[in-house]
């Protein structure tokens, strides 16, 4: 069974599964194994693993289990781990000394694992002696399946970005190129020196050698100097490059993506792209100056004495050899550190936003001894790759250094015997010396290339999912839309229903069947958990239904390009962000040139007009990230400013004045009233205030629409939406 490392903290499902099916011959990504079972930002349940299994032709059994009732024959199968995790038991053995069974565990966060029974009961048994297991069985449609191919980023894919600085790099060649010439002088300077100078007692041959090897040596160092400018200038533009073009591709991504991945492994991502221009600006071209030099001092040492050579050869083959069967043994470990160090970076992001409230709480104590166990788990990683790393360099120096004292012991003995002169022979050590270096250099690109094609791995995953934005979208205002064509204009649900995580899980929306009128404001309530958040993020094209169709007019949602329906929405939402920048530019947003009169009026609309003038840099005033330093209220009223300032054809407010007190409340609503004439409005509220005057409210109550009309016809029910506002209008029996 093939290996398979957790690409971020909420894969070890979809790892586990892509594991067993390794086991059983298919190779299927992880990403593609991570849509199939539904994946969130809290992990994934064995529901959703159950469902992705069967889904590629596995037959599926969850059982209760103690540890002595495992039947062999049924392994590899996939254990609920901790209480927060899944690993998969591939081999049950016994203990050669006591007898005792071990259990042999693939954990996708930690490599390959034996546990005596004890420990094994003590991860996996969680209540009443038993643990959850769930056991995978291929069907014939398993092996007629054929895993989708994800297309890998290649090498042509990194060295694209060095095309558009090949100057630079012929010029980084040159510079190298003759810093290699000068390098290669000091062996033949070296060996005339003893030979023509020490040993003829020639003093001024003696010093015109001393004096080249003084200029050669100078030359070097300002060949080296261009060199390092050429490499800082140039890894510091494509390192720039490359995660722009990340954020790029990223923000282009569904929000689905994003629901899916923690603050820290987006950051790690971002550091992963560190060690990409690494390998592109330093690892990649000196490793290629090495090898020519390298090459050069090959045919040096080949000139002086084959034997000699074949010795260096010999060993200079096992020392590589011993370091790059380490290596592959570090590539796991990366993949771990990768992981923690995301948890630890998601651990101080949440410490950080999270201050007042552990304060609030007496909650620091507990959260910074939670991020302790974090640090002393990257400290366990750490400390494993320390000592891969001590082994592997250290039995690398120690053949580097047997390899050296054979090749001198070699030579002396060729000079002792009359077929080798001194001079040949401290030629030979310097030649020795420097051709170490390639070889080390070597190890070091190995290295580098290694950490290059893990981060690329990770990479891969963002640039090859599926962007939002189709080319065969449309407008949202195109002919299909505008036209009448018989039909009220509006937004129209048909049986829309929708679950976030698979067929088996709990409808958020069930059958929604409703017409949005255009040019009119449609209020919805319910109680907290209704659906009514998720109906509008669906009218965003957040998510897409489960079932059923959406359409604005006769155009399908599904077929409007994302980008261009929000351009035409000004939106409120209930967790709505403030940028850490000026008022104006958070009220303008991507305006790049702002309509100060458009502003005026916005700031007007949403009553903040006062509580910006009374700052000393009015609206040039920098608030805070996430609205840090103003209130909520106030919060709240930047965000109806900025939905008012696009001045769209679609209104979709979310809880857009709960935070306001009742004064400003009804001045806000005054206000909007003017601004909503000839929009299509959607609002979520609780208030009654903010609802009653829709032309139509539709009230939803388990996912379900169950009342739809004016607020007197409603009122007038004496239902479900009576019941929702009788305490704020204090309406009697």
């Amino acid at each position: 069974m093939n290996f398979i490392p957790q690409h971020d903290q909420m894969d070890c499902g979809p790892a586990c599964l892509a594991m067993v099916s390794s086991h059983y011959g298919k190779d299927f990504g992880l990403q593609y194994l991570r849509d199939k079972s539904f994946i969130t930002r809290e992990g994934v349940s064995v529901l959703g693993i159950t469902e992705a299994a069967e889904k590629i032709g596995f037959r599926t059994i969850t059982a209760k289990l103690q540890p002595q009732e495992f039947d062999k024959d049924l392994l590899p199968c996939i254990l609920h781990w901790n209480q927060n995790h899944f690993v998969v038991l591939y081999k049950i053995s016994k203990n050669i000394f006591n007898g005792e069974p071990v259990y042999k565990i693939a954990d996708p966060g930690h490599g390959f694992i034996s546990l005596p029974e004890e420990k094994f009961q003590k991860a996996w048994v969680s209540g009443g002696g038993k643990g959850v297991a769930l056991f995978l069985q291929p069907t014939e449609d398993f092996y007629l399946q054929e895993p989708p191919q994800e297309e890998k980023l290649s090498a042509k894919y990194l060295l694209s970005y060095l095309k558009p600085y090949k100057n630079q790099v012929f010029k980084l060649f040159m510079f190298l190129f003759l810093a290699t010439l000068t390098v290669l002088v000091f062996p033949i300077l070296t060996q005339k020196l003893i030979d023509d100078g020490v040993s003829q007692k020639n003093l001024s041959v003696i010093i015109y050698i001393l004096l080249a090897q003084l200029a050669f040596f100078f030359g070097n160092i300002i060949f080296n100097i261009f060199s390092n400018w050429i490499v800082l200038v140039v890894g510091t533009k494509i390192n720039i490059q490359i995660i722009s073009d990340f954020l790029k591709k990223l923000l282009k991504l569904p929000i689905k993506f994003f629901e899916t991945k923690l603050i820290g492994d987006f950051n790690q991502r971002i550091q992963d792209h560190e060690r990409i221009e690494t390998f592109l600006t330093s690892q990649s071209i000196l490793t290629l100056f090495s090898i020519i030099t390298f090459s050069v001092f090959f045919g040096v040492l080949w000139y002086y004495d084959y034997r000699i050579l074949a010795m260096y050869v010999i060993l200079t083959v096992i020392s590589v050899g011993w370091s790059l069967y380490w290596m592959k043994k570090r590539k796991i470990l990366d993949y771990f550190r990768f992981q923690q160090r995301s948890e630890n970076q998601e651990s101080i992001y949440e410490i950080i936003n999270g201050v007042s409230e552990m304060k609030l709480n007496q909650f620091e104590d507990f959260k910074r001894k939670e991020w302790e166990q974090i640090q002393q788990k990257l400290f366990k990683i750490n400390i494993r790759i320390l000592k891969l790393d001590q082994v592997q360099l250290s039995g690398f120096e120690f053949i580097n250094q047997l390899k050296n004292i054979i090749v001198t012991f070699l030579a002396a003995s060729f000079v002792v015997q009359g077929s080798m002169t001194l001079g040949a022979l401290l030629s030979v050590s310097y030649i020795i010396g420097q051709m170490n270096s390639p070889v080390n250099q070597l190890i070091s690109f190995f290295r580098s290339l290694q950490d290059a094609k893990l981060s690329l791995a990770r990479l891969n995953e963002v640039q090859n999912h599926a962007e939002e934005e189709h080319p065969e979208h449309v407008s949202l205002m195109s002919e299909k839309y505008t036209r009448q064509n018989g039909i009220e204009k509006g937004i129209y649900f048909k049986n829309v229903s929708f679950q976030y995580e698979g067929p088996q899980s709990p409808h958020v929306l069930k059958d929604i069947n409703l017409f949005i009128p255009e040019g009119k404001i449609t209020a919805i309530v319910g109680a907290s958990g209704s659906g009514k958040t998720t109906l509008m993020k669906m009218l965003l094209k957040f998510y897409a239904p489960t079932q059923g169709e959406i359409s604005f007019n006769h155009l399908n949602a599904q077929d409007i390009s994302p980008m261009d329906l929000r351009k035409n929405c000004g939106v409120v939402m209930q967790d709505g962000f403030i940028f850490s920048d000026t008022i104006e530019r958070n009220i303008a947003t991507n305006d790049e040139n702002i309509d100060y009169v458009k502003l005026e009026k916005a700031l007007e609309t949403a009553n903040i007009k006062s509580f910006v003038e009374e700052l000393p840099l009015k609206l040039n005033t920098k608030i805070g990230a996430s609205g840090n330093g103003i209130s909520g209220g106030q919060k709240q009223r930047v965000l109806i400013a900025r939905a008012v300032y696009k001045n769209p054809h679609f209104i979709f407010f979310d809880e857009a004045t709960s935070a306001l007190d009742a004064e400003n409340e009804r001045i806000i609503h005054d206000n909007l009233q003017t601004f909503f004439k000839g929009k299509t409005v959607v609002i979520v509220a609780h208030r009654l205030s903010t609802v009653k005057n829709a032309d139509q409210i539709i009230v939803l109550k388990q996912g379900q629409v169950v009342e739809q009309g004016s607020h007197h016809d409603l009122v007038q029910t004496r239902s479900d939406y009576y019941n929702l506002v009788k305490n704020q209008l204090e309406l009697g029996n």
